[in-house]
C-alpha cells in the first residue's frame, strides 16, 4: 500500500507530475493487474444492482428527460445502448441517460468514510464506452474494478462534505481512471483526463440541501459524461489544469482546507490486488444510506411501541454526518414538510423513521407517495422525531476497521405516560456485517423484485445469465447488460414530456 501525502505547492515548486495525486490515480488505473476473483464476483453483483434500480426508474420524469436528451444524439458507429429503448447513441449521452436511471431512486451501492460516495455510478459511463469502442466484458470488468479502487481511496482520504463540495468530484476522477483501465491508455493520457474531469465537476452541495431537486439524480450522470469527454480530449493530445489538486490556485487551496491542506490517500502498490470494491455495500431500501439501519431499527421496534398516538417524542442518537445531513441538525425545514419532493424526503431521517415505524416496511414508490407523506397521523408522528449527534456514534462511523464501522444509531421513544422504549442498530441488515448480508442471491432477488412487471421473466433470466458471464462476454454481448423492457410503454410515457432544445 502506498501512503501518498497531498498538499498545496506554489507554482514555483514545479511539482513533478509523477508526484501529483492525479498521476498516482492514473498509475492505479493503468497498473491494474488481472482482477481478483472476489472483486470480479462483486463487480457482477453491482452490474445486476445497477440494472435493478435503473429498470425500476424508467417511468420517472428525470430519467425520461435524460433519455429524451440522449436519444436526440443518435450514433450508429457503433454507439451505446440506453435503458428502456432500442436506440444507440453517442457514449457520453448513453452515460448521461443510464447514469440518471441508476441514481434516480437512491437505491444502489454506497461507500462512506471521510466522505460519501455511490461507486456504482462509475458503471454506466464505463459500459457505454466499452460498447462504443468494441471492448469485451473482461475489459469492462478491469475498468469497473479500477474505478472502484480510485473512488474508495479518494473517499477514505479527502473529505469534500465539510467544505460543502458535492461528492461527484471524486466520482469523475474515478470514472476517468476506470476508462483509462478499460481502454488500456497510457498513464500520461489518464493523468490529463483525471485533471480535466475533477476541474469541470467541482460543484457545491446545494444540490443536496434544503428543497432537494431532481438534479440529485442527474449530478453523477453529469460527472460520468464529463469524464468521457475528458478522456476523449486527452486521447487527442490535449492537456488540462495542472496540478489540479496541489496547485496554489487548485482544488485543495481554494475548495478544501486551503494553502495548509495536507491529506493522505492510500493507494495500492504495483501488483497489489484491487479489492476496494469489497469494502462497498448496497441498499436494501430506497433511501439515503445512513437511513438503511434506521429503517431496519424502526421495523424491529414497532412490535414494542403499541399505538403510535401514545408517542410523546422520538430522539435518534446518531453520528455527526447522519444528524447534519439527513437529520434535524441540517436545519432544513423542508425535512419536515409533507409537500416536499421525493428527493428531499429520502434525505429526511425523521420522515423515514416515522413511515417505517408505522408501516413496518419500505417501498421505493409507495413510501414516498404524496398521499403517504401527507397522512395526518404520519405528519403528527414525524414532527415529534428529532436527531442528536452522539460522539460515540460519530467515532464508530469513522472507525478505521470496516468490520467495526457503524452507520446506524439508537432510538429513544418516550410515551405519553413517561415510559421509555429504546433500541439500537449499528449497521443495516443487508450490510456485510449485518443480520442478512447481501450475497448473489440477494442481488438477483432485488433485481427480480424491481423488474417485475417491467422486464419479462425470460428477459430477466437472459440478463442475469449475461451478467454472471461478465468476464467472458464478447463486444457483441455487452448490450445484454441492459435488460430488455417494453419499449412501447416507455415511448408512450416519453411522448407526454415537454420538448427541449434537442
Amino acid at each position: 500500500m502506498i501512503e501518498h501525502h497531498v498538499r498545496v505547492h506554489p507554482s514555483a515548486d514545479r511539482l513533478p507530475r509523477e508526484d501529483q495525486l492525479a498521476w498516482k490515480l492514473a498509475s492505479v488505473a493503468t497498473g491494474t493487474e488481472e482482477p481478483d476473483t472476489d472483486s470480479a464476483a462483486m463487480a457482477v453483483n453491482r452490474v445486476i444492482d445497477n440494472a435493478s434500480v435503473a429498470v425500476a426508474s424508467l417511468l420517472r420524469r428525470p430519467v425520461a428527460v435524460a433519455r429524451a436528451q440522449a436519444t436526440a444524439h443518435a450514433c450508429t458507429a457503433p454507439g451505446a445502448s440506453v435503458f428502456g429503448t432500442g436506440a444507440r447513441v453517442s457514449p457520453e449521452w448513453a452515460a448521461w441517460a443510464n447514469g440518471t436511471a441508476v441514481r434516480e431512486l437512491d437505491f444502489h451501492d454506497t461507500y462512506l468514510a471521510a466522505d460519501y460516495s455511490h461507486p456504482g455510478d462509475n458503471i454506466p459511463p464505463l459500459l457505454a464506452v466499452a460498447q462504443h469502442t468494441g471492448r469485451t466484458g473482461a475489459d469492462l470488468l478491469r475498468g469497473i474494478i479500477a474505478a472502484y479502487e480510485i473512488h474508495v481511496a479518494l473517499v477514505k482520504g479527502i473529505c469534500l462534505h465539510e467544505h460543502r463540495i458535492d461528492h461527484v468530484a471524486h466520482l469523475s476522477a474515478a470514472t476517468a481512471g476506470g476508462l483509462g483501465a478499460l481502454l488500456r491508455l497510457p498513464t500520461g493520457t489518464v493523468y490529463q483526463a483525471v485533471q480535466q474531469a475533477v476541474h469541470t465537476t467541482t460543484a457545491t452541495r446545494q444540490s443536496r440541501k434544503g428543497e432537494i431537486s431532481s438534479w440529485k439524480a442527474f449530478a453523477p450522470a453529469f460527472a460520468g459524461k464529463a469524464a468521457i469527454e475528458a478522456v476523449d480530449r486527452a486521447m487527442r493530445g490535449e492537456t488540462s489544469p495542472s496540478p489540479v489538486y496541489e496547485g496554489e490556485d487548485g482544488f485543495l487551496a481554494w475548495m478544501l482546507n486551503g494553502p495548509e491542506s495536507d491529506y493522505t490517500v492510500f493507494l495500492p502498490d504495483a501488483g497489489e490486488p484491487r479489492r476496494a470494491i469489497l469494502d462497498t455495500y448496497t441498499k436494501e431500501h430506497s433511501a439515503e444510506y445512513q437511513a438503511q439501519a434506521i429503517i431496519d431499527l424502526a421495523r424491529r421496534m414497532r412490535e414494542k411501541t403499541g399505538p403510535l398516538d401514545r408517542v410523546r417524542s422520538i430522539v435518534l442518537h446518531t453520528s455527526h454526518h447522519t444528524h447534519h445531513v439527513i437529520g434535524s441538525g441540517a436545519n432544513d425545514p423542508q425535512k419536515y414538510d409533507p409537500t416536499a419532493s421525493r428527493e428531499t424526503l429520502d434525505h429526511s431521517v425523521p420522515y423515514i423513521f416515522a413511515v417505517a415505524l408505522e408501516d413496518g416496511t419500505w417501498h421505493h414508490e409507495r413510501s414516498y407517495a404524496p398521499e403517504r407523506a401527507a397522512r395526518t397521523e404520519t405528519v403528527a408522528l414525524w414532527q415529534r422525531i428529532t436527531t442528536v449527534e452522539d460522539p460515540e456514534w460519530t467515532r464508530r462511523y469513522h472507525d478505521p476497521d470496516p468490520d467495526r464501522r457503524a452507520f446506524g444509531g439508537r432510538a429513544v421513544i418516550t410515551l405519553d405516560d413517561g415510559s421509555v422504549i429504546q433500541d439500537e442498530l449499528a449497521v443495516a441488515d443487508a450490510h456485510p456485517a449485518g443480520a442478512r448480508p447481501f450475497d448473489r442471491t440477494g442481488y438477483t432477488g432485488k433485481f427480480r423484485t424491481l423488474a417485475d412487471g417491467i422486464v419479462s421473466e425470460p428477459a430477466q433470466d437472459t440478463f442475469l445469465d449475461t451478467a454472471a458471464r461478465l468476464a467472458e462476454l464478447s463486444a457483441a454481448d455487452l448490450g445484454g447488460l441492459l435488460p430488455a423492457v417494453d419499449t412501447d410503454t416507455v415511448a408512450a410515457y416519453d411522448a407526454e414530456l415537454p420538448k427541449g432544445l434537442f
